[in-house]
């Protein structure tokens, strides 16, 4: 069979590989915007067809409403959750890297320390968190330690285990050039952990804030300085339940901003080299 006889076939591969990266590209947004208008709109119809009065299920369109009505209020709210879901992930990157580059150059402090990593990252914040607010006389102190406490560990326990991936091969070919333990580190070791790194950093994106909204329930305290969770406490005192649901949807977008942000950031560090990022032919 000539070259020529084969073009027809080459042909149909391209165009169906196209129209798979053609349904990609467009079912990537416009399939799960289909679903969500479907769950809304039966959200609303069963509120309708049940007559479920507001204070117990609002329709969709008093959610917005309220929202909209609502925004100054819990758009200061969403800042100070979003400023202490930050700093806390600031906080666990920093501690985390930190302590797994530690953890990587001496065993010694692995064996001791990471048990004790493992007991904080095992038993549940909600019920350390007052002992700490105990403890901790700045409420924004005692907020910010409840949301690292959930964030901390997930950053430590993958950076740690890619500074262990890397290729036993590479690391003999360093010490057979007599490269020091900085130079294998930095060159060999941090390049390696960086996918592990950043899975690491997806999740405690969503952790934090997680952890932050529960520091705030536990807090339980209102005023100027307060986050969305108490918003969402004070709404269901007064039976306000559109506001309640307004605030439950800032809080979802929050986390779906922070893990697209997380997501993008990852994809650009790794898009030209890694396996995880680098596009495949279908």
């Amino acid at each position: 069979m000539s070259i020529a006889d084969n073009t027809p076939l080459f042909d149909a591969e391209d165009l169906r590989r196209q129209r798979i990266q053609r349904f990609d590209r467009f079912g990537r947004w416009l399939l799960p915007l289909a679903v969500l208008i479907a769950m809304i709109w039966v959200w609303d119809r069963v509120v309708v067809w049940n007559e479920i009065p507001h204070f117990i299920l609002p329709r969709p369109g008093l959610v917005l409403q309220t929202l909209i009505k609502d925004w100054p209020m819990l758009f200061d709210a969403l800042l100070v959750t979003l400023q202490i879901t930050l700093m806390a992930l600031a906080v666990a990157v920093i501690g985390g890297v930190g302590l797994a580059v530690l953890f990587t150059q001496s065993r010694l402090v692995e064996m001791s320390f990471y048990p004790y990593a493992v007991i904080l990252q095992v038993t549940p914040v909600v019920s350390i968190a007052p002992l700490i607010f105990i403890y901790v006389d700045s409420r924004t102190a005692g907020l910010l330690i409840c949301a690292w406490l959930v964030a901390f560990f997930p950053v430590l326990a993958n950076t740690t285990l890619g500074l262990n991936s890397a290729d036993h091969n590479l690391r003999d070919l360093f010490r057979i050039y007599g490269a020091t333990r900085w130079q294998t580190l930095r060159y060999l070791r941090l390049p390696s952990a960086l996918p592990y790194f950043l899975g690491g950093l997806r999740i405690a994106g969503g952790l934090a804030l997680i952890g932050a909204v529960v520091a705030e329930y536990v807090a339980g305290t209102g005023g100027i300085g307060s986050g969305l969770a108490f918003r969402i406490l004070e709404a269901g005192y007064r039976l306000n339940i559109p506001r309640m649901f307004a605030a439950l949807i800032l809080i979802a977008l929050t986390g779906v901003v922070i893990f697209a942000g997380l997501s993008f950031l990852s994809h650009m560090l790794l898009r030209k080299w890694h396996e995880s990022a680098v596009k495949r032919e279908t």
